[in-house]
């Protein structure tokens, strides 16, 4: 009766079983889907300027094109973690990650800018549970005192698909036409969709019942919106959501919009060259997950080590703002990029704050409060550069000013708005 928690049971429910596969094969297998979502999220920083000479883009236009991915990502985060809890980890992903293909060819098509905001509109739905599905597969399925260990592993293997946005997509555009750029991602999307539905299938949760309230296949979508709404009721959730909306939007707004721009004007970087640093400051963000997952203080100290690295983090990019000097814009995102890993750390206290029984739709409504805040993050340093433009200022300083400040501001919300009643 008892199974290895790393070992699905030999019977799938509602189907023929298929032959036993370890858990951690259906993860990897997951974590391609993730790993193409962390690719489309982070083309912006490459295509910016080839975007901007073929449609005459402004700043705040880049930043609306980069923010609509991760508007319509967050937008959909409490739908998919609903088809999670009715219908399963793979039906869903393998319903949606369609979309995200579509979305990529209608990019490479797009004739003007207004189709190509509405194909990164599609590529932001169809990747929405890229990584919450890997969330609560792991909670669902691998030992508790392990979540952040595991969740930090995913996250660094998921960004390996930022390094496809460095300086192999660079030296693709570079080659080619930003397009093309859209045509290979769509074709290892599809790759994904493939290695997913032929490795992936659910075993049921342990008992007592795992993470995600998956128990009640026939609860209605009034019921599930409903125990979402309870989450918001309590009182701890906001300053998690808070702090949620700007810690990973500070990494992707310089990683996935900012840097490559920055770079060529400020310091002449050619286009490989710029994607060579994108390349270095992914490489950095792959190691900083399992890092911080590996050492992860517990429930009693890992609120205050999330305070701190977002403090320091805020001073990083203040101090980055207000120099001008090719060393520290390269090695400055770097840095950043290995510290962005810390936010595995929000993941596991999410786990520790709230009942087993809604801790899927907890992961879902802090993985929407993330996304939300990186659209809107782009879409706000867009607006701050062409207001430090019009009035003669150096826009990145002003861009990477303004994201230590919204940092600061996210501790702050954090540290003064009411906890968890209890440590897990």
């Amino acid at each position: 009766m008892n199974s290895s928690p790393l070992q699905p049971p030999a019977t799938a429910p509602r189907r023929a079983a298929p032959r036993a596969r370890p858990v951690w094969v259906m993860l990897f297998a997951l974590t391609t889907a993730f790993a193409l979502s962390q690719a489309y999220r982070t083309v912006a920083a490459i295509m910016a300027a080839p975007l901007q000479a073929d449609f005459h883009l402004n700043a705040q236009a880049l930043g609306l094109f980069a923010g609509a991915f991760h508007f319509a990502f967050g937008a959909m985060q409490l739908f998919m973690g609903i088809g999670i809890d009715l219908h399963g980890v793979r039906r869903t992903v393998l319903t949606a990650f369609p979309i995200a293909i579509a979305g990529s060819a209608l990019s490479a098509l797009a004739p003007s800018y207004a189709v190509l905001v509405a194909g990164q509109v599609l590529i932001g739905i169809g990747c929405a549970p890229a990584f919450l599905v890997c969330t609560v597969f792991i909670a669902r399925h691998l030992p508790a005192d392990r979540f952040a260990a595991i969740s930090g592993l995913t996250l660094g293997l998921g960004g390996i698909g930022m390094l496809l946005t460095g300086t192999p997509l660079a030296w693709l555009i570079q080659a080619t036409s930003w397009r093309m750029g859209f045509w290979v991602l769509g074709g290892l999307a599809a790759l994904a969709w493939l290695l997913i539905w032929a490795l992936v299938y659910e075993p049921p949760p342990p008992s007592p019942p795992g993470l995600g309230g998956a128990t009640h296949p026939k609860e209605s979508l009034g019921q599930a919106i409903g125990k979402f709404g309870a989450i918001f009721m309590l009182p701890h959730t906001l300053g998690i959501v808070l702090l949620a909306g700007v810690g990973y939007a500070s990494f992707i707004a310089l990683r996935g919009l900012w840097l490559g721009p920055m770079l060529m004007q400020r310091h002449g970087f050619s286009l490989v060259q710029s994607g060579n640093v994108a390349l270095a400051m992914s490489l950095a963000s792959l190691f900083g997950p399992p890092l911080f997952g590996r050492f992860d203080p517990g429930p009693a100290q890992r609120r205050r080590w999330i305070v701190g690295f977002t403090l320091l983090l805020s001073a990083l990019f203040a101090a980055f703002a207000f120099t001008h000097n090719s060393v520290i814009d390269v090695l400055g995102p770097i840095v950043i990029g290995a510290l962005s890993g810390y936010l595995v750390l929000q993941y596991a206290d999410v786990r520790a704050a709230y009942p087993p029984a809604i801790t899927g739709r907890a992961m879902a409504v802090f993985t929407m409060a993330m996304f939300l805040g990186v659209a809107a993050m782009q879409w706000f340093t867009g607006l701050v550069a062409s207001l430090a433009a019009a009035q003669r200022v150096e826009p990145f300083t002003a861009v990477l000013a303004s994201i230590a400040a919204l940092l600061a501001a996210g501790a702050l919300a954090f540290t003064l708005l009411p906890g968890p009643p209890h440590p897990a």
